[in-house]
């Protein structure tokens, strides 16, 4: 404590807090010398850029690399702030962005994004050498009288042989087993830019009744 020389009252002097006492954003160490940020809980942008700043500069004397930093969609307020700070975006959910900053003056190598989508196509054929196919009301082929295999996009984390059957059954209600992939292509500049790694598999029907879908499916029958 120090007394003004103009005044009896006291003065409190502000002290700097050394590193190893100041708050910082909850950080877990990765496998590859970064840090990941996953920010829960609603906080003022002054205190979150301050947070932010202080944090950066911890792990700068540490030596970390790449940065990731999480937002929930309720916290939309903070990606601005983030972005000014020196980070850029790496990817979006439905409830997240993912930012990324890499810290030292090193050529930046965080992994892009990722790069492709998987597509599937369902060859579907029977003991009497019937093929399933299905036109579309949507797409390319609408209003063409194209006919085509099922086809559609996996999920993720969903395998190639599950997609395909769940496609099949979305589509027109048949359930099926998968047997092989006969064939794979691939191609760029599809959906926004991703390349797509597409695979035709052979699957066994085991049902019959074909009751299509009808919000994407103008018709479905078996083939020969």
């Amino acid at each position: 404590m120090a007394f003004s020389s103009t005044s009896s009252l006291p003065v409190m002097m502000k002290q700097t807090k050394p590193d190893a006492e100041r708050t910082l954003l909850n950080a877990v160490e990765d496998r590859y010398g970064g840090v990941k940020v996953d920010v829960e809980d609603s906080m003022d942008c002054n205190d979150y850029v301050s947070l932010l700043r202080d944090s950066i500069t911890q792990w700068r004397k540490q030596g970390k690399k790449g940065v990731w930093i999480k937002l929930p969609i309720h916290l939309a307020n903070l990606v601005e702030p983030t972005v000014k700070e020196g980070f850029r975006y790496h990817h979006a959910e439905s409830d997240y962005l993912m930012l990324v900053y890499w810290i030292p003056e090193t050529p930046d190598t965080l992994p892009a994004n990722a790069s492709h989508t998987v597509g599937i196509g369902a060859f579907v054929v029977n003991d009497n050498r019937e093929v399933l196919v299905v036109q579309e009301k949507n797409g390319a082929f609408k209003g063409k009288d194209v006919w085509k295999f099922p086809t559609g996009v996996a999920n993720q984390g969903e395998d190639i042989c599950k997609a395909a059957i769940r496609e099949v059954k979305e589509e027109t209600d048949i359930d099926t087993e998968f047997v092989e992939i006969l064939a794979f292509s691939q191609t760029h500049q599809t959906f926004y830019g991703k390349s797509d790694l597409f695979f035709v598999c052979m699957l066994r029907p085991l049902s019959s009744d074909i009751n299509k879908q009808d919000s994407e499916i103008e018709a479905a029958q078996l083939r020969t």
